[in-house]
């Protein structure tokens, strides 16, 4: 810890970094608590500014700087630039130290956040407004609709004894979510598989081998280290011939969180959905789904439920002859039951007995620096873009790579941050995130805005993922699922990158929730095409292209299990509706509850001391509660957009600049269907999804 007294805190002073990027080699852990606390201040100040203005309320003078334009002024929004900083670390790389100063300062910031949304002599002046106002951009009234519904929503018409207890509920709900994150992790990396017999190792191939040795290296021990980190655990299960130890690491792998210790999220999940249910009851809605889906493109309850219902009907036979024929494979060495630790291996054996292809074989080809060039070969191809690494901007972690993006003008467009490895404080999974959104600083504040005088200020976007490492023996060989979820990762952040909106609250990927796995699923189509794979996918070694023949494996294999995956998503779907569509207070057990919220679309037996809830982040911290139909929701129009692009041409730079015009550019200035209506011409179906997985429609039951 830095005790040099004339220090001064980096947050409250110019970056003077490359694109005022973060200095994340300024910062001490002691600064955080002191900008939070100092931004919470300026805050109040400009509040005070706002409520105390004898103007009439206009846009301009109350929504506008609610809305913390950054207009030249002396006023920025100190708060949210070190907030971002801090729970993006948090995610990415945090420590016990970091962890403590959350707990301290979320009851803050919630606190903090409820007193500007729940000052009464604020929301009158927004009320105002929105009552009153005059002629807007439809941008500018996306921006007025926006701030006043989210007022409302966040209890400005209740009276004092709602607010009040509004209050209490929601800061609850961010210590919980927070106590859930940090228990996950430590769930996580607590458990480690420590094999020091060679025999143990069968069926795993070298990359598995030598990534575990590397683990065990780094921790000082002999052998191998296996950990739930998805690059070394979907190998392990996937490869190893030795089922007991596959038992183990699944079992170890689901029943995170619903041990009897300090990491146990059960009674936390209980607390968590009964806290958002009260919330939406205390604001006039029957169900926290309700609440949520009332700003989302599905719009009900209802529309959620026949999207699932349209997709049990089509994938669930075919899901259920998957996993026959899987079963089938697995009953050839076995007369024991069949479980779940089995279906990773045998799917793979089955797999490469059709198809001749598996993960392993693909691994050659997917050098990470060779990925990296064609995913950022892909986005100039499309729009023209190009990246060039700066090595004078500074990063969180020696794996995280910064690079400055130029449009095809030449023209400086955005910072990209990409942060690829699995470590101790990092959570598990793949995001996006950014450090500074996309908005349009004016550069006379005496003058009304106007395109002639602002500054376009531009982003500062972030991938982090936990893909396979590289070892002392070879450099870091990605999966083709690897190659998938970087491809999505990059999709959010063109969403980000390309943004090009007046307010920052309306840029980039502030859409509604079920449009911002458009741009992200999308991406992913082109992992199979061939026209891409040639542009990078070639032996590490040799330096040959991948064959021609492997690739039209691949194509062919593409829709392996489709129905399978469909169902799973879906189950998780169906789990989420099921706890935030309770009208009445939970509290049944939630292991049970599980199961039987789920059975519509399981097609593969339930265990009844494994438990997903405890560890579903998406519903229970990750901001996708009532949400995660979104996914599929996206699919469908991800779908529906390659379909677009196959017609008029994969790279098709004319298809391309639509889509970035449409889509991508626009943020959340508009209703998201009016934006996909003006891409494709017409609303999505599900046909050209059906069409993509093989799969033939059938009416779904009432």
């Amino acid at each position: 810890m830095n005790t040099d007294q004339n220090r001064q805190n980096p947050f409250f002073l110019p970056y003077g970094t490359p694109h005022d990027t973060v200095p994340f080699d300024r910062i001490a852990l002691e600064d955080f608590e002191e900008a939070m606390m100092e931004g919470i201040r300026r805050d109040d100040e400009q509040i005070e500014k706002i409520i105390n203005n004898p103007e009439k309320p206009t846009f301009d003078n109350t929504i506008v700087t609610v809305d913390d334009e950054k207009d030249g002024s002396d006023y920025y929004d100190l708060l949210s630039r070190v907030s971002s900083v801090f729970f993006n670390l948090l995610s990415a790389e945090t420590n016990d130290a970091m962890d403590e100063l959350a707990q301290k300062m979320s009851p803050i910031l919630t606190k903090h956040a409820n007193d500007i949304r729940l000052n009464e002599r604020l929301f009158e002046r927004i009320k105002y407004v929105h009552r009153h106002h005059r002629k807007l951009t439809p941008e500018e009234k996306m921006l007025l609709d926006n701030c006043y519904d989210g007022f409302v929503r966040s209890g400005a018409l209740l009276d004092a004894e709602g607010k009040e207890r509004l209050r209490r509920l929601t800061e609850e709900a961010s210590l919980l979510g927070l106590q859930f994150s940090q228990n996950l992790l430590k769930e996580n990396k607590a458990f480690t598989l420590h094999i020091t017999d060679e025999a143990d190792l069968d069926g795993l191939p070298d990359s598995a081998r030598e990534a575990a040795a590397l683990t065990a290296k780094e921790q000082g021990k002999e052998g191998w280290v296996f950990t739930l980190d998805s690059p070394s655990y979907i190998p392990f299960m996937t490869h190893s011939t030795r089922r007991e130890l596959r038992q183990q690491m699944y079992m170890a792998k689901n029943t995170e969180c619903i041990h009897d210790n300090t990491e146990n999220n059960l009674e936390i999940c209980k607390r968590l959905i009964n806290v958002r249910r009260e919330l939406a009851q205390l604001l006039g809605h029957k169900t926290y789904a309700d609440y949520v889906l009332k700003h989302r493109m599905a719009g009900s309850v209802r529309n959620v439920y026949k999207l699932f219902n349209d997709l049990i009907a089509a994938y669930k036979e075919p899901a259920k002859k998957e996993v026959a024929e899987i079963e089938k494979e697995f009953h050839k060495e076995f007369s024991s039951e069949f479980q779940p630790w089995d279906f990773s291996f045998y799917s793979h054996k089955l797999q490469l007995k059709r198809y001749n292809i598996d993960a392993e074989m693909l691994r050659p080809y997917f050098e990470l620096s060779k990925v990296i060039d064609g995913i950022f070969g892909l986005a100039n191809r499309l729009y023209g873009i190009t990246f060039k690494e700066n090595k004078d901007i500074p990063v969180y972690h020696p794996d995280v790579k910064a690079y400055e993006v130029f449009d095809k003008d030449g023209s400086y467009l955005a910072v990209f941050y990409a942060d690829f490895y699995p470590r101790k404080g990092k959570q598990g999974g793949a995001w996006m995130t950014e450090y500074q959104g996309q908005w349009m600083e004016r550069i006379d504040t005496k003058k009304p805005f106007s395109p002639e005088n602002a500054k376009n200020i531009r982003p500062h976007v972030s991938v982090v993922m936990n893909l396979t490492r590289p070892t002392a023996e070879k450099p870091a060989l990605l999966t083709l699922s690897e190659v998938e979820t970087f491809l999505h990762e990059f999709g959010h952040s063109l969403h980000g990158m390309f943004a090009n909106t007046r307010f920052e609250s309306l840029s980039g990927t502030n859409v509604w929730w079920d449009f911002v796995e458009l741009p992200s699923q999308f991406m992913e189509n082109f992992a199979i095409e061939k026209d891409f794979l040639r542009t990078f996918a070639f032996h590490y070694q040799t330096g040959e292209p991948m064959p021609d023949e492997l690739i039209d494996r691949i194509v062919r294999s593409r829709n392996f299990n489709v129905a399978y995956a469909c169902m799973r998503q879906v189950s998780f779907g169906l789990l989420d509706m099921a706890y935030y569509t309770r009208k009445d207070e939970f509290n049944e057990d939630i292991i049970p509850f599980e199961k039987r919220a789920w059975q519509k679309a399981m097609v593969m037996p339930q265990l009844p001391d494994t438990c997903m809830t405890v560890q579903f982040s998406h519903i229970m911290a990750g901001g996708y509660s009532a949400g995660y139909y979104s996914y599929k929701w996206a699919e469908v129009l991800d779908a529906d957009a390659f379909a677009v692009f196959k017609k008029e041409g994969i790279f098709n730079p004319a298809t391309a600049q639509r889509f970035r015009d449409c889509i991508l550019s626009k943020g959340g200035t508009e209703n998201p269907m009016i934006l996909y209506k003006r891409f494709k011409g017409s609303e999505p179906t599900i046909d050209a999804l059906l069409k993509r997985n093989g799969i033939s429609r059938k009416k779904s039951k009432s």
